[in-house]
């Protein structure tokens, strides 16, 4: 046990993560020339094409150090914040990490807010400098800045560059002596930590763990402790780059578990696998449950595909386990899932990878939140969909979910975030510095207003320096209406909203613009209107193509021209009886992105 080490690499977008993988991949001769390319770990071609890393990826390397074999279990994390629960549970199973910061950028928020969340952990920090090849370069500037973030010592930075190879041996040797082994007892009963899953069309879902305490052998009768089904370790292993089998695997390593599970919903990440005979009394502590930032709907374009798509969304929480989503329904679109993202980004990234890997065309509907109505009757509803609100006559008083959102930020960015959130009708209650350019606001607002753009726009503001969280505080009252798009008379329910009356003017004629911008011209004339109830409070109009149908009369009389132009008038009206308006799907995505 004293001879292995779990570790993960945590640092903002773009410092250069999966380039340094890649060195020290090569440098432990886990991977031959001939299998080298850059990115290795990132497997999905989404992730190669945007050159982000999307999802954690665990490896194993074998190091030799004067003569003497280690085990190296690496964990390679994203960067961007919509990925940052990845990263969460990357931490849960490793002893150490390392810090990586650009050279030429210096310590950014992403840095900052996986760092904090390593040392909840108790993790060793080992700080490095990347991309030190670069002319741009401050060595001195950035060093000092991770001085003053985590302390330590000058000479404890180690410079490196992922391009040229420099400072990879040292970095080798700094794990060796810097990361703790890892603690456990190979004698008590089998504790071992799920920390991702992936499903394969052939092996059903396999598991990957890290082992705390005990040993886990193949063919062992093994528990999950959440859900309290039993299985047989039918092929355990250890992750290179293609899985190998073992018979065993012991306390403080990582592997995976092939079990014939085929259901996704038998496997939960942060789960704690034990065995049937000796199991242990408790599962193993330290998961967060993810907190969805931007709600959505998405429905698949053909309703026959619904229970397809129920199945692919269960696959696709299997290997990312922050998309959190329930069932609903919409009049207009039929039945599909309200679903939770961490942000913009991964609603972007989760309906990418819905068309690409399980060849599902879906179409994402504005988001929101639950609201409760009061009739004057006296009796209350849950109204999930706009299109659910009772209507007005019987309507006494709707309420809204109400959060608490704290937020942390440098003190440069207090002006604009204060003038966001009060825009978002938020209420300050606190304002305290934690150091003398660190601020964190507590605000009172509409769940309803977040789930938008918010957050994104938060982002931007504070060139992604403010970390946000929030919790739920309960329901207030509050003057809300329904805002209906109509398309030539007739309402389309997927871009209704429910929304504050002192926002609904501007709101509806920035949609009424936006639609006319992305509708695509037909035979007739569209009209967009935006109403609350039946009075009408914006309007566009998509004009409709037109043949020049007076082209053949050169000169002669007026009423020839009028006859023709009068005739033309007709089919368009009878046409726009028939004809019906496609909304394409950039128009639903506008939607969210008004600003």
């Amino acid at each position: 046990m004293e001879h292995i080490r779990n570790f993960c690499i945590i640092a903002h977008i773009d410092h250069g993560k999966s380039t340094l993988a890649d060195r020290l991949l090569e440098y432990t001769h886990t991977i031959t020339q001939r299998e080298a390319q850059a990115q290795l770990l990132d497997d999905m071609d989404l992730e190669r094409e945007r050159g982000i890393t999307i999802k954690s990826h665990a490896i194993q390397m074998n190091y030799v150090r004067d003569g003497q074999p280690y085990i190296f279990n690496l964990i390679d994390t994203p960067g961007h914040v919509d990925f940052s629960y990845e990263v969460s549970r990357s931490i849960a199973a490793c002893e150490g990490a390392l810090l990586i910061v650009d050279a030429s950028q210096g310590i950014q928020a992403q840095t900052i807010s996986n760092l904090y969340l390593a040392l909840e952990h108790d993790l060793e920090i080992i700080p490095i400098l990347n991309k030190m090849d670069l002319p741009g370069a401050m060595p001195e500037e950035v060093k000092d800045q991770i001085i003053e973030l985590i302390g330590g010592k000058r000479e404890d930075i180690i410079p490196a560059s992922g391009k040229t190879g420099l400072g990879v041996h040292e970095i080798l040797h700094a794990i060796v002596d810097r990361i703790p082994a890892p603690k456990g007892d190979q004698a008590a009963p089998l504790q071992a930590l799920i920390f991702d899953s992936v499903f394969n069309s052939f092996r059903g879902i396999m598991a990957y763990f890290k082992v705390q305490n005990g040993e886990i052998h193949k063919g062992d009768k093994v528990k999950f402790i959440a859900t309290g089904r039993e299985y047989i370790a039918e092929e355990i292993g250890t992750l290179k780059l293609t899985q190998v089998p073992k018979e065993v695997i012991k306390t403080g390593d990582v592997g995976y578990i092939i079990s014939g599970i085929k259901e996704a919903r038998e496997v939960k990440v942060g789960d704690t696998i034990t065995h049937t005979h000796r199991p242990s009394s408790e599962a193993i502590q330290g998961f967060e449950e993810v907190k969805p930032m931007v709600f959505a709907g998405i429905y698949p374009v053909d309703t026959e595909d619904y229970e397809e798509l129920r199945e692919s969304m269960h696959r696709l929480q299997l290997n990312d386990a922050s998309l959190v989503f329930e069932p609903e329904s919409s009049a207009a679109l039929g039945f599909g899932f309200r679903c939770g993202f961490l942000g913009m980004l991964h609603m972007e990234i989760i309906q990418e990878r819905l068309e690409r890997e399980f060849d599902m065309t879906v179409i994402t509907t504005v988001p929101n939140v639950s609201y409760r109505a009061f009739l004057t009757k006296g009796e209350e509803i849950l109204v999930h969909n706009p299109s659910d609100l009772p209507d007005p006559s019987k309507l006494d008083f709707v309420e809204e979910p109400y959060i608490k959102a704290n937020i942390i930020t440098k003190s440069d960015f207090v002006g604009p975030i204060m003038s966001l959130c009060i825009q978002k009708r938020g209420i300050i209650i606190n304002q305290s510095y934690l150091t003398s350019n660190r601020v964190e606001l507590a605000f009172e607002m509409p769940m309803g207003e977040i789930v938008f753009d918010f957050y994104d726009r938060l982002k931007t503001i504070s060139k992604g320096y403010a970390s946000f969280d929030y919790h739920q505080i309960g329901y207030r009252q509050s003057d809300l209406v329904k805002l209906d798009i109509r398309l030539n008379g007739e309402p389309v329910d997927a871009l209704s909203s429910l929304i504050h009356r002192s926002n609904s003017y501007d709101f509806g004629k920035k949609i009424c613009e936006k639609l006319k911008e992305l509708l695509p011209r037909q035979q007739f004339e569209i009209i967009i209107q935006a109403s609350i109830g039946a009075k009408i409070i914006a309007r566009e109009s998509v004009r409709a193509l037109r043949k020049d149908v007076t082209a053949k009369c050169y000169g002669g009389d007026i009423s020839r021209k009028r006859k023709l132009l009068e005739k033309q008038k007709k089919g368009k009206k009878r046409m726009r009886q028939v004809g019906n308006v496609e909304i394409p799907q950039s128009a639903f995505m506008a939607v969210l992105k008004l600003d």
